[in-house]
């Protein structure tokens, strides 16, 4: 292959030797085109990523200081739910506190009410205990009177029914009981002195 060849190629048109070279009307097409998408990029696609980059950075950010305000928030009602635990457990331990105070109160009320009952029926019972006591005695008498005199009665051989000898007879007889009971108590309690 010549010279004149390559010559009679570049005269007709584009080598036929250097097939991977593209053809100049190609490189014009192909460099428009590409102007066209640069410009197609660069004034509407590229502004228009931008702008969402910049939403969603703003999102991002916007959701990371909402995240960081809601932390807040809850920081805060925990610290005040603790806040209000605490009170709570103080205030139950005080009327747990109250209550046992009461309570105890209430017992010794309950207590001092009972006592004064107890001594009110004791009194009460010894009142009772003591009038039938002196009943009991005023009966006794008469009858230890009665059986005495118709004991003296028949012993002496005569009747003792006269009331005014009866009731001195039977006084005597029991004063004379009661002094006996007297010097046998106080001579019981000499002999358990020495």
């Amino acid at each position: 292959m010549s010279t004149p060849k390559l010559a009679a190629a570049d005269s007709v048109g584009w080598p036929k030797d250097l097939p991977l070279l593209p053809h100049p009307a190609e490189i014009i097409v192909g460099l428009v085109a590409f102007a066209i998408l640069y410009w197609l990029y660069a004034k509407k696609v590229v502004p228009r990523m931008e702008e969402m980059y910049a939403e969603r950075t703003a999102a991002i950010e916007g959701g990371m200081e909402e995240a960081e305000a809601a932390q807040k928030e809850a920081e805060a009602a925990k610290a005040k739910y603790e806040k209000q635990l605490s009170e709570a457990h103080a205030e139950a331990g005080k009327i747990r506190e109250d209550a046992r105070a009461q309570g105890a109160d209430i017992v010794a009320e309950a207590r001092t009410q009972a006592g004064v009952e107890a001594g009110r029926i004791t009194e009460s019972a010894h009142k009772s205990i003591e009038a039938e006591r002196q009943a009991a005695a005023v009966s006794l008498r008469g009858d230890v009177g009665r059986m005495s005199t118709d004991l003296a009665g028949r012993i002496v051989g005569e009747s003792l029914e006269d009331e005014t000898r009866q009731r001195g007879i039977v006084e005597r007889f029991l004063a004379d009981l009661e002094a006996g009971d007297a010097k046998t108590v106080k001579a019981g309690a000499k002999a358990e002195e020495s």
